[in-house]
């Protein structure tokens, strides 16, 4: 393959073939050109890689539109998605990957999504940590965020930490991308906001808010501690005037930069506890599919003994979504299937949720999974024309047998 072309963006065709490799392993939905990865790799895939180089590297690569979608939130309303092309998602993945290494560390620690050596499950240990210490917390919903995001302060933020002007010139182009929506009209975002659904729009908003908001909390408030995961954030104050001090104050500088707070969600919570006996009317908020509230734990130190903690557990939102997954994975009308092919179909969404929620106080995790066990019976009551107490004792007997065949009877959620 000839691969000498005149270059005048620092990018390789290694870089891409890698970018391939890992966006290919994302989802699977189409962009407005409706080309699967199928149909990609049917083309050659090697040879379309080499065009998406050739076009990067010299600075002639141009993206196309995105095909709006909407997906259901959890308060009924509808958020917009934007789906790129596959030739677009390498294209981003390739900046993207570029952009991670030269500015992740400079990133603050207190932010923790979608950042290389950063976790969810790391955010939420904080979170407690700062709960046990701080007793109030500013729990913040940013209005539409993705949808928001003012492109010349965007661009600001790129160049601040990237004087690289390829990086600039690409990320401008993906901001500035047309909307095809499902009806085919196609609109212009009007210089606000970075699709959800593109690869590099986590990064672009890390980057926004890093400069948004981490750095202005660093250098104004640099005794409140904060978490944020992407635009998911929550501040901890010591009194509750402070925590209405910042909100007024963080409300502020989000309208600053173009951004508003919900102030329907945002709220302030008292992190009540056996210490903290204040009444107030708000002691729960949700982070990262966990509630933190005030709830029933048994001592370490004296057996028998419990006490009112401030701390995480599963929310009921996931509760009813994990049901929810399991009576859709699973057609549990269907008697000609066999328990391994159930297990089969169920055992990595299980490891996921279990591994996840099962961090802190498992005890409602473990109510969920008991919906598995009564689904399975049902299943086996109608399988093999069983009563109630047949079905538990057969259902028994194949524990017994095999007892490593669901993951929750591996980690003894049942």
């Amino acid at each position: 393959m000839n691969v000498h072309v005149v270059k005048t963006v620092p990018i390789t065709y290694l870089m891409v073939v890698k970018a391939y490799q890992k966006v290919k392993q994302g989802g699977k939905a189409t962009g407005i050109d409706q080309e699967s990865w199928e149909d990609f790799a049917s083309k050659g895939a090697e040879k379309q890689l080499y065009v998406i180089w050739n076009r990067m590297a010299s600075g002639s690569y141009y993206p196309q539109a995105v095909r709006e979608t909407e997906i259901l939130k959890k308060d009924g309303k509808k958020r917009k998605l934007g789906i790129p092309t596959i030739r677009d998602r390498i294209a981003q993945e390739v900046v993207k990957h570029y952009m991670e290494q030269k500015i992740d560390a400079q990133f603050h620690p207190n932010s923790y999504g979608y950042r290389p050596l950063k976790s969810a499950k790391q955010a939420i240990e904080q979170v407690r940590q700062n709960c046990i210490g701080e007793d109030w917390v500013l729990d913040m919903d940013i209005s539409k965020f993705f949808d928001e995001i003012d492109h010349e302060l965007m661009l600001k933020a790129v160049e601040a930490m990237l004087p690289e002007k390829w990086v600039k010139t690409y990320v401008q182009r993906w901001l500035q991308m047309k909307v095809v929506r499902a009806d085919g009209t196609i609109y212009d975002r009007g210089n606000k906001g970075t699709p959800q659904g593109g690869v590099i729009s986590p990064l672009l908003a890390n980057l926004f808010l890093h400069y948004g908001l981490d750095k202005w909390l660093e250098k104004n408030y640099v005794q409140v501690k904060f978490v944020r995961y992407a635009d998911d954030a929550v501040v901890h104050c010591k009194t509750k005037v402070e925590a209405e001090h910042m909100l007024s104050s963080i409300s502020s500088r989000l309208q600053q930069i173009g951004l508003r707070l919900n102030h329907e969600k945002t709220k302030i919570v008292y992190c009540k506890d056996y210490r903290r006996r204040q009444e107030h009317e708000r002691v729960q908020f949700g982070f990262l599919g966990f509630s933190f509230q005030p709830r029933q734990l048994q001592s370490k130190l004296e057996k028998g003994k419990s006490f009112t903690g401030f701390t995480a557990e599963i929310s009921k939102e996931n509760q009813n979504k994990i049901r929810e997954n399991i009576r859709e994975a699973v057609s549990w009308r269907n008697t000609s299937l066999s328990i391994e092919q159930i297990a089969e179909r169920l055992n990595d969404k299980l490891r996921g949720w279990i591994n996840y929620f099962g961090l802190y106080s498992k005890r409602q995790l473990r109510k969920t999974m008991y919906y598995l066990e009564e689904k399975l019976l049902k299943w086996l009551a109608k399988k093999h024309k069983l009563g109630t107490r047949k079905s538990l004792q057969q259902l028994q007997a194949i524990k017994q047998q095999k007892p490593t065949l669901f993951y929750h009877w591996q980690c003894g959620y049942c």
